[in-house]
């Protein structure tokens, strides 16, 4: 790839955004926004599947498929994904949609 000032613009802010979100404070309120909106997620899903109706067990099954993979990533060896901000971003919003989808569950009685 070539040097342009926009590959490089974004190489700087890239890294800022890194150097950044290594403070512990910051991470950790990443990992709440993640989780909160993974909650949000969980909730809509839930309630979007529950209108249309027919899509019931598509949904429940690519969500189900969805955390074992992103679960067999984040917890596997191969790559140390537990480490990298992705990955515990990923897998806090994977917690907040499953919590959001037992909720709704709960709620409902189901």
């Amino acid at each position: 790839m070539q040097n342009t000032r926009l590959t490089t613009l974004l190489n700087r802010t890239g890294d800022n955004i890194q150097q950044q979100l290594r403070n512990p404070w910051r991470r950790l309120a990443l990992m709440i926004i993640a989780l909160l909106f993974g909650i949000y997620l969980g909730a809509a899903l839930a309630s979007t599947a529950g209108q249309v109706g027919y899509i019931d067990i598509v949904a429940s099954a690519l969500v189900a498929i969805a955390s074992e993979i992103l679960s067999a990533i984040f917890y596997g060896n191969r790559w140390n994904f537990q480490k990298t901000i992705l990955g515990e971003t990923l897998n806090a919003l994977k917690v907040g949609v499953l919590y959001g989808l037992f909720l709704i569950a709960f709620l409902l009685g189901s």
